[in-house]
């Protein structure tokens, strides 16, 4: 079983067997484009052929040809826009990335005085820089004659699933215009309850519905995948946020079970089962994925933009370390904090405080503090967000939470894993297969051709690898948590 994963700072593939363990991966990253403060733009180009790159690499690493695949499942960066035109496969403009902020006047505009939750009995989300719908809009409004060809037909809308789903299908020549519930759900554009775009907010956005891909289901065969390609012929059957799919590759297919994925940003699901439950504590509604004709499930979800990412920042713009695997020995030459604490709001704060007034701050600087507290207190920021938003899962859920599964690439980290069941006071849980986001979009395909059967195998695929229980007496977590919320209002009202 093959899975594409088109990941915010690289593109994957992977092969599984049906243990639901990895025979094979390549992983080619792409380019990231600052334009300027706040804008974060993807060459899409540049995406797709490092698609074609992997998906060759990782058959060829194991000898294996298409024939050897029963489908193929596909996972992207979630909220990510492109515009394409539908006849020679060029995009108009880079893809407008999930962080960027190029739309906060156009939401504020939008929210008029409905406010943020203009939309957030349909949508499930508040009006945020975050999602895609403003994101089209923008693009609409400032790339010169996209608005003129848009409402002609000429051009297509997607997130990265729909970008690269419409390529490996055919591309100009037969490439399938589609996106799945979840994707569909992170646009601002689709009802909850119909799982169809919602033409009111689509004329309000001023977003013409037909440039919109069709929605689908996240696990179903779709198409064949086009002739040219390493994967010629075989059936796209699965697609899924990777939000999403790493929830299903975790097995969290019942009410109540949830995880957390420590990537670029950290996001932590939980499954609400087949009614959506409405926030009110600043968390997302999102579909969580749906299984051919079967009805939705739902999740609440709460999004922090920035973990991995801090790591890659004081890698690459301030040079504290080569590789970024090398903050978990930096961070373990210090016994603690030093009393610094890192906020990193450099594209405001998502859930569960949605502050887009705010950026990025060091707290509690002294003479004592060195580039290992510095380290230290990136990991921690990380468990500290978390810790806010399964305080605003358990408010709007009743649910407590037992153990915390955990996968992404943050996760190997082990100072943090401890750290982050210190400050929880729960167990945090690590399972055998870490790329959980590949993984659930291998077995959304593979349960459309019947290569699983059912929920139950997915369940028996997953096992533990570690489990990190909680040794901090709670008079240092409770003050650790005060002075970092005390850090937190530090960073508002300062973009």
């Amino acid at each position: 079983m093959a899975a594409v994963d088109q990941g915010t700072t690289s593109t994957r593939a992977m092969v599984f067997d049906h243990d639901g363990r990895v025979v094979a991966s390549e992983q080619i990253e792409h380019q990231q484009i600052f334009p300027r403060a706040g804008w974060v733009e993807h060459d899409a180009a540049e995406i797709w052929r490092n698609t074609r790159r992997v998906a060759a690499a990782a058959l060829a690493s194991i000898d294996l040809t298409s024939d050897d695949v029963a489908a193929c499942g596909l996972t992207n960066q979630r909220e990510t826009t492109v515009i394409w035109d539908r006849t020679t496969g060029e995009p108009v403009h880079n893809a407008i990335v999930w962080q960027d902020t190029r739309t906060g006047t156009l939401c504020e505009e939008m929210a008029g005085d409905e406010g943020v939750d203009r939309y957030r009995d349909r949508t499930g989300l508040p009006l945020s820089t975050y999602f895609a719908g403003p994101k089209i809009r923008w693009l609409l409004d400032n790339v010169d004659g996209v608005r003129e060809r848009a409402e002609a037909g000429e051009l297509c809308f997607g997130t990265m699933d729909s970008w690269t789903a419409w390529n490996m299908t055919g591309g100009p020549d037969g490439g399938l215009h589609i996106t799945d519930v979840t994707n569909a759900s992170r646009t601002m554009l689709m009802d909850l309850r119909t799982l169809s775009w919602d033409e009111e907010i689509c004329a309000q956005m001023g977003i013409p519905v037909a440039a919109l891909p069709e929605i689908r289901s996240s696990s179903e065969v779709y198409g064949p995948l086009r002739e040219q390609g390493p994967l010629r012929g075989v059936p796209l059957a699965g697609i899924l946020g990777d939000q999403q799919a790493a929830t299903f590759g975790q097995a969290c297919l019942s009410p109540g079970e949830a995880k957390n994925t420590y990537g670029t940003g950290n996001f932590l699901l939980l499954n609400t089962g087949t009614e959506p439950v409405f926030s009110e504590h600043g968390l997302l509604t999102t579909v969580c994925y749906r299984i051919g004709d079967d009805a939705p499930r739902y999740a609440l979800e709460g999004s922090i933009a920035v973990t991995g990412s801090l790591v890659q920042w004081l890698r690459d713009n301030l040079g504290l370390f080569r590789e970024a695997s090398e903050i978990e020995r930096l961070a373990a030459e210090v016994d603690d904090n030093g009393g610094a604490y890192f906020v990193p709001a450099f594209s405001g704060l998502f859930a569960p405080r949605w502050r887009p007034d705010a950026r990025g701050v060091i707290v509690g600087l002294t003479r004592f503090v060195n580039k290992g507290h510095l380290a230290r207190a990136a990991l921690e920021a990380s468990a500290f967000q978390t810790r806010e938003v399964i305080e605003a899962m358990q408010a709007d859920s009743g649910v407590e939470l037992s153990t915390l599964k955990v996968d992404g690439g943050m996760v190997v980290n082990e100072l943090l894993m401890q750290f982050q069941a210190d400050i929880l006071d729960v167990p945090v849980v690590r399972p055998v297969v870490n790329e959980t986001t590949a993984l659930g979009a291998a077995y959304a395909a593979g349960l459309a051709v019947g290569f699983w059967e059912g929920e139950d195998d997915i369940r028996a695929n997953w096992a533990e690898d570690k489990r990190w229980e909680p040794t901090m007496a709670a008079d240092d977590r409770d003050r650790l948590y005060a002075d970092w919320n005390r850090a937190v209002e530090h960073s508002f009202d300062l973009a």
